[in-house]
């Protein structure tokens, strides 16, 4: 197993992202996501990232994507850039990875296709946030942590957690991507999550999710890996 750095910094982006599209699987930043890669594309696409600047976008297919799925099949146009954390080569020469999400990616225009993977021009989209340490998202922050607690299943020491979590001092709009992650959500509300940069707006979204949804278990570990980067 082979460890990389995690700090990112946006000039380290050359602004092409090397894509790793799947049906439904939405990322966001702060968080880590495991992976086994198999396909010829995509380790050559992260072989080319490791020996570079170790940076991946996980991007969703659009509907209709069962038809195209070996060609280049139409992709949302938001996405996650991701970097490398851990990557290990099997015998059989597939990857099992592990993924910090850094950034939200605007993807603009696809590059004609000279590799094996898919390239995108994109952009980075920084997160609006009018003043996190304001009384204004220290409310919000309250009222995520109390709805992220009514839909959380009685997994024991849960709640103990969250709050060791929060004691870490993360921002709202890191909070806010951890319960979008973690909380089980159909794809468009958590496409609309991931394509919301003004952080209030997106708090206020993921709290119009969760009070309209079933209940229901989480079905990812809780708390998830995640980082202040």
């Amino acid at each position: 197993m082979t460890d990389e750095p995690l700090s990112f910094s946006p000039d380290q982006f050359s602004g092409q992202a090397r894509i790793f599209a799947l049906p439904n699987l939405v990322m966001f930043p702060h968080v880590m996501q495991a992976l086994h890669i198999y396909e010829p594309r995509y380790r050559a696409m992260l072989e080319e990232a490791i020996e570079d600047d170790r940076l991946i976008a996980l991007a969703v297919l659009a509907p209709g994507w069962e038809q195209h799925y070996e060609g280049r099949p139409r992709l949302r146009s938001t996405a996650c850039l991701c970097r490398v954390a851990t990557h290990q080569r099997t015998p059989e020469g597939t990857y099992n990875v592990l993924l910090l999400g850094v950034r939200r990616l605007r993807l603009v225009r696809e590059l004609p296709p000279k590799k094996l993977f898919r390239v995108v021009e994109s952009e980075i989209l920084d997160d609006e946030s009018p003043d996190e340490e304001s009384p204004a998202a220290a409310e919000l922050q309250q009222q995520l942590l109390a709805a992220f607690k009514r839909a959380m299943p009685k997994i024991p020491d849960a709640y103990e957690q969250l709050d060791q979590l929060l004691g870490t001092q993360i921002t709202l709009g890191m909070l806010a991507d951890i319960v979008a992650y973690t909380i089980d959500l159909d794809i468009e509300w958590k496409m609309r999550l991931l394509a919301e940069c003004d952080v209030f707006r997106r708090t206020r979204l993921l709290l119009e999710a969760i009070a309209g949804r079933p209940a229901a278990t989480i079905p990812r570990p809780f708390p998830p890996e995640f980082s202040a980067n």
